[in-house]
């Protein structure tokens, strides 16, 4: 009958005719330009499917959907089919869970394409901010440091210095920074270092030059041909520069440690043959199971992999190995059919990590969120002072390291931002310096910055109205003794306080100071983090994400303390419908 077609999903290009028997029909096609009689069962349409699949390959069939409605005008039941996405939101999910739902796609919508996607907000914060270190770690009034991330711009092409200071001055202009930052903090690249060299200010020239030469005749300068002239390098200027001292650290204790020792041929043999046979041991444990399960039953513990990333990780590493009494490690060597390490070798290594750990310290000490600049000089004295201590016993590693410390950071330990910084930190202040003459050197400078940084006195001489002599007569009051603001006298009363943080709210001007010279940071540790924070972002399944859209994702991560309140609201109502 013509109810055996109805319900097949090609049924439209086919004519029924009349039935054949009870199990089968003949129906036409009406694809086929001479009519043809086609026989199929009243229960399979498989010989019409076949016929379109064999003679009309280079047409493409349209699906046709059941009818609503039969003979009777009563609805028939739909095919079952796989409920899509917004079918199962609209039938499924109850209307609580679509409510968090909805709610969750307008906020991250509203975060990701409208601003502010925190640089409004930053740029208000930034507003009241006298000095803010460039790696956007600053000191608000209440002594608290405060840390932001404001770009991660990706830079096409060569990385050259131009390219990178114009990029600098670019935000720094975004979020107007200009005058507001103290020193910029980068590691200790060729092109970083030539972008702040050449793109110095010109004030600081300017001011020597009008030192030198007062008595000099005046020179007349063609204003039309000034502003003609093109300039080329120095169209901008960039805050001074401070390298990171972490990393100088660690390429004192790699290349420079690794160049000395193979300077002499004694220590050349030792240093090479025990550093291989720790490079045999990482290799063997972190590329096979069964070796790294070995190791793991003898050290109740897996070995550490040195990576150059981490610039503790090669003390570390190493520090693991000599746990491990060497009656257990050479049987364990043995094991994993690598080199034995000798009685020498293991004595060197030993050796190596007693020299090694004050630089360690110094580096976890330094890559902190918590540290201000203020703790660079004290870190490195009080560690030359260690070093200088086991000279006697370690003499060819400590030597080399002072020499290292000496030459990387003879610009920084004695210069007046490092050494006002440390004496501005209470639990600094002097203490750290041995020498008497070089602790006078300081309080002198403290006292002189001190007197800079104070107001203008408010009691100073103030005019006096004129009057005549009998008033003068009249109103003849004793002299009473004005008391003066004394530089002296609140240096003094500060370096005799305590160590707290908060003694610096009874010194004004010193605690002007200390926000000043200690918002940067001593390391650039802060900046590395969120370069590991971009590699949870664009994981390999957002591998299409564009520049902006990264950087803002990444910002919203890095900076999620400033969400505005509405954002926050959303989201607890996300954490909501999440549980």
């Amino acid at each position: 009958s013509k109810e055996s077609l109805t319900g097949w999903t090609y049924a439209h290009y086919f004519q029924f005719l009349r039935d054949k028997d009870v199990k089968n029909i003949i129906a036409t096609c009406t694809l086929c330009v001479k009519p043809k009689d086609l026989s199929t069962s009243r229960n399979n349409t498989s010989n019409l499917t076949k016929h379109l699949e064999r003679c009309h390959t280079n047409i493409k069939l349209v699906t046709k959907r059941k009818q609503t409605e039969d003979e009777s005008g009563e609805k028939t039941k739909q095919q079952k089919h796989s409920p899509t996405v917004a079918e199962y939101v609209v039938e499924v999910i109850p209307i609580i869970l679509l409510l968090m739902f909805m709610i969750l796609l307008s906020g991250l919508r509203c975060m990701l394409d409208n601003e502010p996607n925190q640089a409004v907000i930053l740029k208000v914060m930034t507003d009241s901010i006298k000095h803010l270190g460039v790696t956007v770690h600053w000191i608000d009034s209440t002594l608290k440091r405060n840390k932001a991330a404001l770009a991660c711009k990706r830079i096409r092409g060569r990385h050259t210095y131009d390219v990178i200071g114009a990029e600098i001055e670019e935000i720094h202009s975004s979020y107007g920074l200009h005058g507001k930052v103290v020193a910029t903090v980068t590691d200790n690249a060729s092109n970083f270092a030539k972008a702040f060299r050449v793109c110095q200010p010109c004030h600081l020239d300017s001011e020597s030059e009008n030192e030198e030469g007062d008595d000099e005749d005046p020179t007349f300068t063609d204003v039309i041909e000034a502003l003609s002239t093109a300039s080329g390098d120095g169209q901008f200027s960039l805050p001074p520069h401070y390298r990171c001292a972490s990393q100088t650290i660690n390429l004192i204790s790699t290349s420079d440690v690794d160049k000395h020792l193979s300077s002499c041929a004694d220590t050349k043999a030792v240093h090479r043959s025990s550093f291989a046979k720790c490079s045999a041991l990482w290799t063997k444990a972190s590329r096979s199971t069964l070796a790294s399960e070995q190791v793991e039953e003898v050290n109740r513990r897996k070995l550490m992999v040195p990576t150059s990333t981490r610039w503790n990780s090669l003390y570390e590493a190493i520090s693991r190995i000599i746990t491990i009494p060497m009656n257990e490690l050479n049987p364990l060597c043995v094991k994993l059919g690598i080199k034995c390490l000798n009685e020498r070798e293991y004595l060197f290594l030993q050796e190596y990590c007693t020299v090694m750990k004050p630089l360690t310290v110094a580096l976890d000490i330094l890559q902190g969120d918590e540290c201000t600049y203020g703790a660079l000089l004290p870190t490195l004295t009080i560690k030359i002072t260690n070093l200088y201590s086991k000279i006697n016993t370690f003499l060819v590693i400590s030597y080399c390291i002072l020499q290292a410390i000496k030459i990387r950071f003879d610009a920084v330990l004695d210069s007046q931002e490092g050494l006002l910084a440390a004496a501005t930190c209470p639990k600094f202040k002097l203490r750290w310096l041995r020498d008497e003459r070089r602790r006078e050197h300081v309080k002198e400078l403290l006292t002189k910055e001190c007197r800079k940084a104070a107001p203008a006195a408010d009691n100073a001489n103030v005019s006096q109205l004129a009057a005549s002599p009998a008033e003068i007569d009249f109103f003849d009051f004793e002299n009473q003794p004005t008391e003066s603001f004394s530089a002296e006298k609140e240096v003094t009363d500060y370096l005799r306080s305590g160590y707290e943080l908060e003694i610096l709210n009874q010194f004004p001007n010193l605690k002007k100071m200390y926000m000043k010279y200690n918002s940067p940071t001593p390391s650039s540790a802060p900046v590395e983090r969120l370069f590991s924070l971009g590699g949870l972002v664009l994981s390999p399944k957002r591998n299409r994400l564009c520049d902006r859209r990264f950087e803002k994702l990444l910002l919203m991560r890095y900076n999620h303390c400033f969400t505005p309140k509405e954002n926050k609201k959303t989201q607890g109502l996300v954490r909501v419908a999440i549980k």
